[in-house]
């Protein structure tokens, strides 16, 4: 009877395709139903390597993607919310997350996919809740896993005849190295574990390979699905960079491990399927824990070498973004809140130093069209909101002491400046998605226009530095200073406007480009009331 290649094809990727969407679908589901607060919780619950696998665990077992929780993790590790070694334990627990996966496809539920399929798109389609569309996301995204599953399985049950598959499976239970191979570059395919541990959970139940040619399989998946985080960590900060090749390292030493020890953990898994009475593919799902759980048990107390020696690996000094506050001590609060007032000036400080340095590289964005610039404006923008949210809280436990009226002007100076600083970053933020908008529209602006916008960055981003050092140094001087050089911004707005009306009139500029020069000129301008802003509240207090 000859093989029909076109319908085996057909109907295995369209079951993958179905099942990638599914999973995709129903993550992004429990995402939304779990308040889409992840990375918050991570950053405020990491607070050792334990607690981090743990995280790991319940985050990847919430958006159903163990790539998805190391990314997070990477662009936290960047931020400079997590630390490389709370990162590492996030690692070795989206690891165990990843299996329940695998438990989920071990029940048997297939018959009965296209209606749960039928009643989730009920919950989407005919309900207004939010909440209860989050629901039938999950429940659409449940049964399409089975019904890929189901269309997958089908595809393969003909594999089972053919010759040159029954060579395959000898020589992958012969060459167990091959299988890891063979795992391994199917999962950097496709971009899932999930995926590839399904399809071969699908193989075994088949009969299509056995034990002893599955498990390297399996192995060599874990290996393969490091990529998404290799390829995230990409042009990120170095230490994004340490934490995707810790990734790989965990995965790769578990793996060799594990080969070694092949032949007791084949005994292990047939006699816990024996024991349990295990279906085919849920002893495939046993399996998987298993390696994971395992892994991460022999591999947590080696965090802090794995740690030093990714250092060693990618050397270099990290410019990362504290998220974090530096100065903000609760301590000095009740016993000495004249130096608590102190320390958020620091901090603020600090804060402002992200918004100058968010002003430069808006500006480089704007001459270069970098992305990279564009991205490191966001992260200074998040850092600032992060930093803002921080001090006030601060400066408000402070106004719950008896403080004296030095310190009462003090402390009103500083929150209207956190406020100041971080009304800086929304408006850099806003030239940010200006310039995205130029780009994406194809938007051209002259060459008369660029030398305007240049002139205005300039004394802009040089207005807000000196605001900053009369901040810093109760400078009566340079506050002065700063007054007079927000009226030449103010000005130069005026100007500048009527030159581009000119230029609209004359056909010179575009509509569109009008739109996007007048934007920018405008927030630079409400960048520099801000600036005299800082400077007032000093000149005010001195006086």
């Amino acid at each position: 009877m000859e093989t029909n290649w076109q319908e085996i094809l057909f109907t295995f990727f369209g079951g993958l395709g179905i099942f990638l969407f599914s999973i995709k679908y129903m993550g992004d589901g429990l995402q939304k139903a779990a308040g889409n607060r992840l990375r918050s919780i991570l950053d405020r619950f990491t607070t050792n390597p334990f607690m981090g696998v743990l995280l790991g665990i319940v985050v990847t077992v919430l958006i159903q993607s163990s790539s998805g929780t190391t990314v997070i993790v990477v662009g936290l590790v960047s931020a400079g919310f997590l630390t490389l070694r709370q990162a590492i334990g996030v690692i070795m627990g989206a690891n165990i997350g990843t299996t329940v996966t695998a438990f989920i496809i071990g029940l048997d539920v297939g018959e009965y996919a296209l209606p749960i399929m039928a009643l989730g798109a009920v919950l989407i389609f005919f309900f207004k809740k939010h909440s209860i569309q989050n629901f039938g996301e999950v429940v659409f995204g449940f049964g399409g896993l089975f019904f890929g599953l189901e269309l997958m399985s089908d595809g393969m049950k003909p594999l089972r005849e053919l010759p040159a598959f029954i060579d395959m499976t000898i020589n992958l239970s012969d060459l167990p190295i091959l299988g890891v191979a063979v795992g391994t570059i199917f999962t950097l395919v496709v971009q899932s574990s999930s995926a590839t541990v399904a399809i071969l959970q699908g193989l075994y139940a088949e009969g299509i390979l056995d034990l002893n040619a599955s498990l390297p399989v399996l192995f060599g998946d874990n290996i393969g699905t490091t990529i998404t985080a290799v390829l995230a960590s990409l042009g990120a900060s170095i230490a994004a960079r340490r934490a995707a090749a810790v990734h790989v390292l965990f995965n790769v030493v578990g793996t060799i491990i594990f080969m070694i020890l092949l032949m007791p953990f084949t005994v292990y898994v047939e006699w816990i399927s024996g024991l349990l009475n295990l279906e085919e593919k849920m002893q495939i799902a046993f399996a998987h824990g298993s390696f994971n759980v395992a892994n991460t048990i022999i591999q947590f107390p080696l965090i802090g070498a794995w740690a030093y020696l990714v250092t060693k690996f990618i050397p270099g000094e990290d410019a990362t973004i504290e998220y974090n506050p530096k100065h903000l001590d609760v301590h000095f609060i009740e016993t000495s809140p004249t130096i608590a007032i102190g320390q958020a000036k620091e901090e603020i400080l600090r804060m402002g130093n992200y918004a100058v340095q968010g002003l430069q590289e808006t500006y480089e964005y704007l001459k270069t069209k970098n992305r990279k610039n564009a991205e490191m404006g966001n992260q200074l923008e998040q850092a600032i909101n992060s930093l803002d949210q921080k001090i006030t809280e601060y400066l408000v436990m402070i106004s719950a002491e008896s403080i004296s009226s030095a310190d009462s002007l003090r402390h009103t100076m500083l929150m209207e400046t956190v406020r100041d600083i971080e009304r800086v970053g929304d408006h850099f933020e806003n030239i940010i998605e200006l310039i995205d908008y130029q780009e994406e529209n194809k938007v051209k602006l002259t060459a008369e226009a660029m030398e305007d916008l240049t002139e205005m960055f300039t004394l802009t981003i040089e207005t807000v530095q000196k605001a900053l050092t009369a901040l810093d140094t109760s400078s009566l001087d340079l506050a002065r200073e700063v007054a007079e050089q927000e009226d030449l911004i103010d000005k130069m707005e005026r100007k500048f406007r009527k030159k581009h009306i000119l230029r609209v009139n004359e056909g010179a500029c575009s509509a569109q480009a009008g739109i996007v020069f007048v934007d920018m000129v405008s927030n630079l301008e409400r960048v520099g009331d801000h600036a005299v802003n800082i400077a007032e509240s000093i000149l005010g207090r001195r006086s």
